[in-house]
């Protein structure tokens, strides 16, 4: 590699590493080497009323089991529900996807660069941003109204056969998780694709032993359950790492990269590092998304065009290529990298609804699920960077279980003004209590509280246009999936 290797200037700039990680690092073996299809967009309810009927039971019946807040750590009843399934998620490879935020989209892009590759493909994500059938998917589009109830219809005497057998019930994402399983081994899929819930070594999708394994940044979210640091929360995001595994690791802490390269030597699991193996060596904003030049595990991919907007994803971007590369075997049994037109093709057709989605235009209204205070920032920053607004309104709504101080913190900067709301969740947080925190921050005459999202969101489209038509005024609305979910319906795009 010569000295003005644009890769070089990565590996400089990882100025928070340890030195000590050099001693986890040698008993580990880095992976080195030598030398899509296009997603859907979200589902809308079903035409048929038969058939919305019959989801809508399916949903009510979901609803009466623990939800994604309620936890028991433990897999022994999922276990139990892939025994009596027979063992549907041994039926196809996987890559298993953990860390605190950029999951979906990774997993999104992942999912495009397998089916560009010509594989059927299988992607369990959660949440959902408006339809619960998104959460499962086969080649890229989320499974019908139909099938979801069909395979919940399949599973259902299983369901309750090892709900009769267990302590607690199967919860609403365990079930969804045997759906999602059952329904890739149906297809039948190539790949499987799987974001966790929570965490990992407890999560419900962790009865999987995925040959890849891949760690997005991990930041602090849900530290009631998963630690308080960076590092206690990697002890538990790193139970996806299995014997014999790839995982690609994309930046993290230092102290969550020590606990993940620990877990790798016990487990004698192959490591590729965001920022020594892989990274980003080159981006551009371009109309629409980005320019991305990608180093990859088998060399350098020049020309990607992601046609999404911040830093962020052109980091998830890396890692992806970098997870499906290692599918593939690049730096392992085969030297030379992927085909790179058909890596720009799967690029290029990318989507990930809901970050930093543009669902309106005059005045811009922007759509972002950032929920905590890492993901905040990095929103804040690629806003600045994909837009020109010479004033931007805030509209928040968070879940009482979420840091909102630190997020509303993240997006002072860039808000003249904020509008205060709540999702009709029931782990919303109260608009008042968020409008409260909210002055604390932005000062009395900039925070507006309308409790309905839809008053709240023609209130922020009006604050936008009050210096006229092109003025340059936008929106961003903000602060829980749930949150642009609803608001996405609310503007017409579900």
């Amino acid at each position: 590699m010569s000295d003005t290797d644009p890769f070089d200037e990565i590996i400089d700039a990882e100025t928070d590493r340890d030195p000590d990680l050099a001693v986890i690092e040698a008993g580990s073996r880095t992976l080195r080497t030598q030398g899509g299809a296009a997603t859907a967009d979200v589902p809308t309810r079903p035409q048929d009323p038969e058939v919305d009927k019959a989801l809508r039971a399916v949903e009510a019946d979901l609803a009466t089991r623990w939800g994604e807040t309620k936890l028991e750590p433990s897999v022994s009843r999922i276990a139990a529900l892939m025994d009596v399934l027979g063992e549907p998620q041994r039926a196809y490879p996987s890559i298993h996807i953990t860390g605190t935020n950029g999951k979906t989209s990774t997993a999104r892009m992942i999912e495009a660069l397998l089916g560009a590759f010509d594989l059927r493909t299988g992607r369990y994500t959660s949440p959902h941003v408006q339809s619960v059938t998104e959460r499962i998917t086969l080649d890229g589009a989320p499974i019908s109204a139909e099938r979801f109830v069909e395979t919940y219809d399949d599973i259902k005497a299983y369901v309750e056969m090892v709900d009769a057998q267990q302590e607690f019930r199967l919860s609403f994402f365990e079930v969804l998780t045997g759906m999602a399983y059952a329904a890739f081994a149906d297809a039948p899929v190539d790949v499987a694709v799987v974001e966790v819930g929570m965490g990992g070594t407890w999560d419900a999708t962790n009865v999987i032993d995925a040959d890849v394994a891949v760690v997005t940044p991990i930041d602090l979210d849900h530290t009631d359950r998963l630690g308080e640091t960076p590092g206690e929360i990697a002890v538990e995001k790193g139970g996806v790492i299995k014997q014999d595994a790839t995982v690609i690791l994309a930046q993290q802490p230092v102290d969550a990269a020590q606990v993940l390269l620990k877990k790798a030597v016990e487990v004698d699991a192959t490591v590729a590092r965001e920022g020594l193996e892989f990274g980003v060596t080159g981006r551009q904003v371009a109309v629409g998304g980005q320019m991305l030049t990608l180093r990859g595990l088998g060399g350098e991919y020049e020309g990607i065009f992601l046609p999404l907007h911040g830093g962020y994803q052109a980091h998830n971007a890396a890692v992806a290529l970098a997870a499906v590369e290692a599918f593939f075997g690049v730096g392992t049994q085969r030297p030379e990298p992927l085909d790179v037109d058909t890596v720009r093709k799967a690029f290029a057709a990318v989507t990930s609804p809901g970050r930093l989605e543009v669902v309106r235009r005059s005045p811009t209204v922007v759509l972002d699920a950032a929920h905590n205070p890492a993901g905040a920032r990095a929103t804040a920053e690629a806003v600045g960077e994909a837009f020109d607004f010479s004033r931007l309104i805030g509209v928040v709504g968070a879940s009482g279980d979420k840091n909102v101080r630190g997020v509303l913190e993240a997006f002072e900067p860039i808000f003249a003004e904020v509008v205060i709301s709540q999702n009709s969740s029931h782990r919303a947080m109260d608009a008042d209590e968020l409008a409260a925190i909210a002055v604390e921050i932005f000062g009395d005459d900039r925070v507006q509280v309308e409790p309905r999202l839809d008053d709240a969101l023609e209130a922020a489209i009006t604050l936008a246009e009050e210096d006229g038509e092109f003025s340059g005024g936008g929106v961003l609305v903000t602060g829980s999936v749930i949150t642009v979910g609803e608001a996405r319906l609310l503007l017409g795009r579900g």
